[in-house]
């Protein structure tokens, strides 16, 4: 099974790599497979590669989502 989790663009890179806000961590991860991301758009993020982006309300659905499962862990 794979997970891909969503981020939010931060900042794009002049080497096809972005920094990706995770809810508070942020990641360098490779846009080499999506094209046309800008800043403040959210992607799908699987093993460092962003493979598409993603609607910002479905990201966030999908965000507290994640939240509520870590608070039931704990």
């Amino acid at each position: 099974m794979c997970l891909a989790v969503p981020g939010r663009v931060v900042e794009i890179n002049d080497d096809d790599t972005a920094l990706v806000d995770f809810s508070g961590a942020n990641k360098r991860i490779s846009l080499a497979l999506v094209e046309d991301v800008a800043p403040e758009d959210y992607v799908l993020v699987h093993v460092g590669f962003a493979l598409q982006r993603i609607d910002p309300d479905e990201a966030e659905k999908t965000l507290a989502l994640i939240a509520e499962m870590e608070s039931l862990s704990g």
